[in-house]
């Protein structure tokens, strides 16, 4: 009985190194260049951001490590958490009309059934395409009471309506701009889902005699589920970074929205106004990481009910 030889190799030689390497480097010259910008203009700010948050710059004695004092200091000021449940209001409230409305809008597109659907798919796109700066001017000298659209409208049928900028209304003004700004550029999102559909599934919800509503809560949903997903997390990404808007709306109410009105705006103002920048680092970070946890846990979600 003879032992068995391990097999040969000699027919099959490994290929050279020379040429592997060179196909390494080539490789990393392709993803090179962007790496290098990531670093650049992601990593390298998020990293001295974090370096800035664990110090302090003080009057006397200059700037002097604290470690995570600032952390502790965020997370029991009052302004910071008044900020935080007024964009989670506003998330929970304008999220959810905003898509609602986007996605009613490109079932109606894609249904075939409405006439000049070109024209209503360009016209609900079309906000989106003009700078949120310039939205939030334009809707604010509509909102205002004395010079604006609403005052405009008491003046003529001598009536008194609501002040849209009034500490009652001013969340659901902003809310109403966003969702202006933001419909069509989530419409789309939903449309294109639709439209790759295949039509075979209509067919035979057809020959089984299924509805319009049954063809959308049994296909068209289901199928549009990563779509809605995507959409409900750059939204609630956006939200949370909600600053533009009140920013320039602060200008015709400056008694009703604050430094602190959301957290983006009292970073901003923390850092340009207060000279805080080290504090202003640390609410920076912190309300990344709240984010992300929270974009996180609705794509698990999503994915978890997508499987």
């Amino acid at each position: 009985m003879t032992a068995l030889s391990p097999p040969s190799t000699a027919g099959h030689p490994a290929p050279p190194r020379g040429p592997r390497r060179r196909r390494a480097l080539i490789g990393w010259g392709f993803i090179g260049p962007f790496m290098a910008v990531f670093a650049l203009v992601f990593l390298a700010p998020i990293c001295y951001s974090i370096y800035l948050s664990l110090f302090r710059t003080q009057l006397v004695g200059g700037t002097s490590f604290v470690g995570f004092d600032n952390y502790q200091r965020a997370l029991e000021d009052p302004n910071f958490w008044s900020a935080l449940g007024r964009v989670t209001l506003f998330l929970a409230v304008q999220v959810p009309v905003m898509l609602g409305i986007a996605l009613l809008v490109a079932l109606a597109i894609d249904s075939g059934r409405l006439y000049g659907r070109n024209f209503f798919r360009i016209a609900i796109f079309l906000p989106y395409a003009v700078p949120a700066v310039v939205a939030a001017l334009m809707w604010g000298f509509m909102y205002g009471t004395r010079f604006g659209l609403v005052g405009n409208i008491n003046d003529a049928f001598g009536v008194s309506l609501p002040d849209p900028l009034s500490s009652g209304l001013v969340l659901a003004s902003i809310g109403n701009i966003v969702t202006w700004e933001f419909v069509g550029y989530n419409m789309l999102i939903f449309y294109a889902a639709l439209r790759v559909i295949p039509h075979s599934l209509y067919e035979a919800a057809e020959i089984d005699g299924a509805g319009q509503l049954r063809v959308i809560t049994a296909i068209k949903l289901p199928a549009i589920r990563g779509a809605l997903v995507i959409a409900t997390i750059f939204s609630i990404i956006g939200s949370f970074q909600l600053f533009n808007e009140p920013s320039i709306l602060k200008n015709l109410a400056p008694n009703t929205i604050t430094t602190d009105f959301t957290p983006n705006f009292y970073t901003y103002s923390l850092a340009f106004s207060g000279q805080q920048h080290n504090y202003a680092a640390t609410v920076a970070i912190i309300m990344g990481i709240f984010t992300m946890i929270i974009a996180y846990a609705v794509q698990l979600r999503g994915m978890r009910k997508e499987a």
